[in-house]
C-alpha cells in the first residue's frame, strides 16, 4: 500500500482561515496494485489530478495549510463517501439504492479510470477495500476535519478550497464568455458556501485573467457536501482547473506553460488566502 495516506504542509504561522486540499493528486502507486491492474503505467494515471500538488505547493508561504493525498485516485477516491462501495467490484457488497457514481464505477474504491477503462480483471475482496478505507481514507479525512475545526477555533470560521483538475474534453463544448471556462468553482449550487465567499473566490481567479464558471459541469462532490456548512461558519468550495493549461494530457507531463501558470496561480493563491483574513459577516455565523 502507499507509504502514507497524505502529506501535510503547514505554514510557520497561520494567518488565514483558508485550508487548501488536493484529494486526487496522489501518485504513490503500490507495486502490488500496479501488478494487479490490467492497465499500463500511463493509463492508470488518467484519472489522477497530476501536478495539482505542485500548483499549490506554495500555499504555506502565504500563511495557510495545504493537505495533499499520498495515494492515487485509482487506488482509493478520497472525494467519495467511505460507504460508496461498488458491488460490481467488491466481493460481498450488495447493491444499496441508486448511486450514479457507484454505478459508473467511480465509488470510493474505483472500478474504472477515465473513459470507463476497467482497472481490474475481476473483483477484489471486501477485506482489501476495507483496508484501503481504514489506512488511507479515514486518516486523510480525520486530518482534514481536524484542520477545519482548528481553523474555526482560531479564526471563528473556516474555508476549504478543494483543488482538482479537469480534462479539457469536459469543458470543450461549454461556452463561458464565448470560450470554454478555464476554472470551474463548485459550491453545490449555493449549499456549501456563503455567496459572499464564492464571489470572492471567483473574483480572485478572474483578476488573473482566467475564465471562471460556476457549478457546470462540476458542482462539487463528497468533500464539499460533507464539509460545507455555511450556517456553522464552515465553507467548502471545489476548484477545477483545465489540465490543458499546464500539462500535456496524453503523456501526463507538464507543458511549456507549466512554470508561467504556476507563477500566475501564485498570485491567485495570495488573493485567496486574503479572503480568510478579512472580517466578514458571511464568514462567521451571526
Amino acid at each position: 500500500m502507499p507509504s502514507t495516506s497524505y502529506h501535510m504542509h503547514l505554514p510557520d504561522v497561520a494567518t488565514s482561515c483558508v485550508v487548501f486540499a488536493s484529494p486526487h493528486s496522489g501518485s504513490d502507486y503500490p507495486w502490488t496494485f500496479l501488478r494487479s491492474t490490467v492497465l499500463d503505467a500511463l493509463t492508470i494515471r488518467s484519472s489522477e489530478d497530476a501536478f495539482v500538488d505542485r500548483l499549490f505547493d506554495c500555499v504555506p508561504q502565504f500563511g495557510a495549510a495545504f493537505l495533499e493525498a499520498g495515494a492515487p485516485r485509482a487506488y482509493i477516491d478520497l472525494n467519495r463517501a467511505c460507504d460508496e462501495l461498488d458491488p460490481a467490484l467488491i466481493e460481498g457488497v450488495r447493491k444499496a439504492g441508486n448511486n450514479p457514481r457507484v454505478a459508473s464505477g467511480l465509488g470510493v474504491v474505483p472500478r474504472v479510470v477515465a473513459h470507463g477503462r476497467a482497472i481490474y480483471h475481476g473483483k477484489i475482496s471486501r477485506n482489501e477495500a476495507d483496508m484501503r478505507i481504514d489506512r488511507i481514507w479515514k486518516p486523510y479525512h480525520d486530518r482534514l476535519a481536524a484542520l477545519l475545526d482548528h481553523s474555526r477555533e482560531q479564526f471563528g470560521s473556516s474555508i476549504l478550497l478543494d483543488c482538482h483538475s479537469m480534462p479539457h474534453e469536459a469543458v470543450r463544448h461549454t461556452r463561458h464568455k464565448g470560450a470554454p471556462p478555464q476554472i470551474v468553482i463548485g459550491d453545490r449550487f449555493g449549499a456549501s458556501a456563503a455567496p459572499e465567499v464564492v464571489e470572492q473566490v471567483e473574483a480572485a481567479f478572474e483578476r488573473a485573467g482566467l475564465r471562471v464558471a460556476r457549478n457546470a459541469p462540476f458542482a462539487g462532490a463528497y468533500t464539499t457536501q460533507q464539509y460545507g456548512r455555511p450556517s456553522q461558519s464552515q465553507h467548502a468550495i471545489q476548484i477545477e482547473i483545465d489540465r490543458s493549461i499546464y500539462m500535456d494530457e496524453a503523456s501526463v507531463r507538464p507543458n511549456s506553460n507549466f512554470k508561467p501558470f504556476c507563477k500566475l496561480l501564485r498570485g491567485v493563491i495570495a488573493d485567496l488566502v486574503v479572503i480568510g483574513q478579512r472580517p466578514s459577516r458571511a464568514l462567521a455565523a451571526e
